[in-house]
């Protein structure tokens, strides 16, 4: 299980600035830049948890995967490691042991979300907490789920009207 924070960014280059640190906290005496964010997303995974949600906001069936990323950190080189005995071998400082990492979520995700009808989110987030996702939380932990999804909804809206895009940073 990882730490998520979903954000905005102008381009992969500064969505990738200063990768190391949260998104969430900016820092500029470190050089760490204020990105606009959520905040409590970090069970929210883009495979899983978020691809429900924005398979039930797009009304598409779940097995679609609608939340496609593009990996920008850390850069892996090639050739991977194939076997038990490579993976061993890897120095510590191998981006391939890395904690840490950037993906980039497709224009669909963000116009899906970008898009949801507000109307509908009550009906939407209710069903979307009564997913196998979230079977061990209890009641009081599903109701920061509307917000989320507010968040989420808000961020998408900001990134399409400044033609940006939705960038997943995770922790493990």
């Amino acid at each position: 299980m990882g730490f998520y924070e979903y954000y905005r960014a102008a381009d992969r280059e500064t969505a990738i600035t200063q990768p190391e640190h949260s998104r969430v906290i900016a820092n500029p005496k470190y050089g760490v830049p204020r990105f606009d964010a959520v905040e409590e997303t970090k069970w929210l995974d883009p495979w899983g948890t978020l691809n429900e949600l924005v398979a039930l906001i797009g009304d598409v069936d779940l097995s679609t995967e609608l939340v496609a990323t593009v990996h920008l950190y850390p850069l892996y080189p090639d050739p991977a490691p194939q076997t038990d005995e490579e993976w061993d071998a890897l120095p510590e400082d191998s981006p391939y042991l890395s904690d840490m990492g950037i993906e980039e979520l497709s224009t669909n995700v963000r116009d899906l979300l970008a898009g949801a009808d507000d109307a509908h989110l009550p009906r939407v987030v209710e069903r979307w907490a009564k997913s196998e996702q979230f079977s061990h939380f209890s009641s009081a932990d599903l109701e920061y789920l509307m917000p989320v999804a507010k968040d989420l909804i808000g961020l998408s809206r900001r990134a399409k009207d400044h033609g940006q895009q939705l960038y997943c940073w995770s922790c493990a």
